[in-house]
């Protein structure tokens, strides 16, 4: 197994503190990286911190990402030390409503935490990633390209940060590389804050309609931060790596009657 070394190298993780985004900033603290988690949950964010110190030198910043002010106070904070090599858009929220239900500030809601935050948040830290020649990898979702009822606004929002990324690939190459990632049916249960954390509920058939014998974990998620990070990756940008157990590639049919 390949072991990834961030020694003196920086990252920021939107929504790193629950579910993938605190996965990811473990596994950078493991690989010896300092980590700002920014996030809009203080108490989540205060926990992780608490919970996560003795790995490695990290910071938490109260931040919406859909929100310029508060993304440009994140960038004061980040320039003011070490610079930046990696910025990991993770942050995302889903309102699961009927389409006759759902609000057009619902929907707005979405579409800016889950695309415009991406946005404002690669726009203001591509100076500092150039300098360093570092990465962008964004978080979207096998929603981008299937879907379940009442997911509407989630799945827009996750088919324009795909495209979004191959874009920024483009405009930003080739001193800072962009990458996505689109994870499956990841079990997050057990990487929530204290109060809603469990072990989780998964049966033998939840896991056995992946292909891959397993529903995902966070760390599989962060893996491939890791890597498309890296140096082993360095010749690869403006990609989607959809990681779901094989889900997107399974054809199903209705059984007999």
């Amino acid at each position: 197994m390949t072991t990834f070394d961030f020694t003196s190298r920086t990252a920021v993780v939107t929504g790193g503190a629950q579910g993938i985004g605190r996965a990811i900033s473990e596994a950078l603290l493991n690989a010896g990286a300092r980590v700002w988690i920014a996030d809009c949950d203080a108490e989540a964010g205060a926990e992780a911190c608490a919970e996560l110190a003795t790995l490695g030198p990290i910071d938490f910043l109260f931040t919406d990402a859909s929100d310029e002010k508060a993304v440009e106070r994140l960038r004061q904070q980040v320039a003011a030390g070490d610079g930046l090599d990696l910025l990991v858009n993770n942050a995302g929220i889903m309102v699961r409503k009927p389409l006759e239900e759902l609000s057009a500030e619902e929907w707005q809601r979405v579409l800016d935490v889950n695309l415009t935050g991406p946005f404002l948040c690669s726009r203001a830290f591509a100076p500092l990633l150039r300098i360093r020649h570092g990465s962008i990898v964004n978080i979207a979702s096998t929603r981008a390209v299937m879907s379940e009822p009442h997911t509407e606004s989630y799945a827009a929002s996750k088919g324009g940060l795909v495209a979004l990324s191959h874009a920024l690939a483009l405009s930003l190459g080739p001193e800072v590389r962009v990458n996505c990632i689109s994870p499956g049916w990841i079990d997050v249960t057990s990487w929530a804050k204290r109060c809603r954390r469990s072990p989780g509920h998964l049966s033998l058939r939840d896991h056995a309609q992946h292909p891959s014998g397993r529903v995902g974990r966070p760390e599989d998620i962060a893996t491939m931060v890791l890597y498309l990070a890296s140096d082993e990756a360095g010749f690869i940008t403006g990609e989607n790596i959809v990681i779901d157990g094989g889900m997107t590639r399974k054809m199903i049919y209705c059984e007999g009657e």
